[in-house]
């Protein structure tokens, strides 16, 4: 109790010894805007109240200090993308309720072979492809209890001592989280950049845009990805007959029901549309994807299943939907409308600009360090929340074009390896060792800063498609 009460001070003690100390570099109002950024940072790390609970931050602050409009901030927890998580995260819920979610992750695991490297691939990639259409969070509780039941079968019992479990368990981990920026459905990190640069361009950014500039980035990092769990030792080089477990597995299930159909059918109904934007954006101007997401998500209240039941009800909703993640997700867009209209964002941006940086590689490489350090001590949501709007003030106070330092943030937000936070902290709880987490993510990190550091730099200067939207 004494350890949590610590850090549940030092959170409100170093807001206010910021408040305090830089008002003489920024001005009174920019200064509790960084205080509260870096109050909600400890809070999020040593998590001595639920993440949603630090989320709601932002609006006490607002009205305490009275920093911008009570409505700038109150807007951002029932935004249009809160309403496309809503949407999304009840058809999701219904993949859950029916076994609609399990079936596809069991089928892809079908493919298995006997091989160590085959069994780490197709872990790897399932998890990649399926975080880039679910929240990450959601795909490590689908897929790591299926990986230990996968590994007890085959004699792997203590799991937490087993050889054989580290690189799938990480694969699992990094798969997860790598995933989500395939498209935006992958994560609300990315629903907050696409946010910010929507507010930039003033017009709508379309999925099928995100899915054409980062598809073939997810590629490379994947791959780099199962270079880096190919090269963990092993004891062993073939597990037996774990294809077979898998299809038994499959077998138990039967055929699709009903429900399992019209749950597909919404999500894949849902998200073709949301690609499909830009058919009938002229005709129905104001239906975008977070309203196609959620009338999908309504139509689950009154279609019924093969029992003759509604797929959803409300008390089903209130007990299993991620209202904590919303609440994330509000609150880093309320803490960045915050440090952006204090002033705060744009001050920081000139500190940081007096360092010898030109907008060439080393700039891309700070901001990568930068943003690859905050995702790795907090979630990528909470990590694009502070890292966008600083880095769109570093841009703009340089006169450079924003926007692919933008795209560039939105990869490194996603590429977190080393600590057992947020994505990754689920296959700790299943038995990786928070020790192997570090000592093999930690290579990782630093090859994968450099990698998307020169990556970065070079889609900015030879890819034109990276500078616009």
């Amino acid at each position: 109790m004494e350890k949590k009460t610590i850090h549940i001070l030092i959170g409100p003690l170093v807001f206010a010894l910021c408040i305090l100390c830089l008002q003489s570099v920024f001005t009174y109002k920019a200064a509790v805007a960084i205080g509260l950024t870096i109050w909600m940072g400890l809070w999020w790390i040593l998590r001595p109240v639920d993440i949603a609970v630090t989320s709601l931050l932002p609006i006490l602050v607002n009205a305490v200090f009275n920093l911008v409009p009570a409505a700038h901030v109150i807007s951002q927890y029932f935004s249009e993308i809160v309403v496309l998580l809503l949407g999304s995260d009840i058809v999701s819920l219904t993949w859950t309720n029916t076994g609609l979610d399990k079936r596809l992750a069991i089928k892809a695991l079908c493919c298995i072979g006997p091989s160590m490297k085959q069994q780490i691939i197709t872990w790897m990639i399932a998890s990649t492809v399926l975080s880039a259409l679910l929240p990450n969070v959601v795909v490590a509780m689908i897929m790591c209890p299926i990986a230990i039941s996968m590994l007890k079968f085959v004699g792997q019992e203590d799991i937490s001592k087993s050889k054989v479990a580290i690189p799938i368990l990480l694969a699992i981990a990094w798969g997860s989280g790598i995933g989500g920026f395939g498209s935006p459905l992958g994560g609300s990190a990315n629903l907050t950049a696409i946010a910010y640069l929507e507010k930039i361009t003033g017009k709508e950014f379309m999925y099928i845009d995100w899915m054409i500039r980062f598809l073939p980035i997810l590629v490379l990092v994947t791959v780099l990805n199962i270079i880096t769990l190919l090269l963990i030792p092993l004891p062993i080089k073939r597990l037996a007959d774990t294809k077979a477990y898998f299809e038994g597995l499959y077998a138990e299930l039967g055929k699709m029901g009903k429900g399992e159909t019209i749950s597909f059918v919404l999500f894949f109904s849902a998200t073709i549309l949301a690609f499909a934007r830009p058919l009938f954006a002229n005709l129905l101007p104001a239906m975008r994807p977070a309203y196609i997401f959620f009338l999908c998500g309504m139509l689950t209240f009154v279609l019924k299943d093969e029992n003759n039941k509604v797929m959803l009800t409300w008390k089903q909703c209130e007990k299993e939907l991620m209202w904590g993640m919303f609440y994330l997700f509000a609150g880093g867009l309320a803490l960045g409308r915050l440090v952006t209209e204090t002033g705060a964002a744009h001050r920081l941006a000139e500190l940081i600009t007096v360092l010898p940086i030109s907008g060439g590689i080393e700039t891309v490489g700070i901001v990568v360090l930068f943003s690859t350090f905050l995702t790795e001590i907090s979630s990528n949501t909470a990590a694009a929340s502070i890292a966008i709007p600083v880095v769109q003030s570093i841009a703009q106070a340089m006169s450079l074009n924003p926007i692919p330092y933008i795209l560039v943030t939105i990869i490194a937000v996603n590429c977190a390896y080393i600590l057992p936070v947020s994505t990754r902290a689920i296959p700790v709880s299943y038995g990786l060792n928070p020790s192997d987490l570090f000592k093999y993510g930690l290579p990782l990190t630093l090859v994968n800063i450099v990698f998307t550091s020169i990556l970065g730099y070079l889609i900015i200067k030879f890819v034109p498609l990276f500078n616009y939207l």
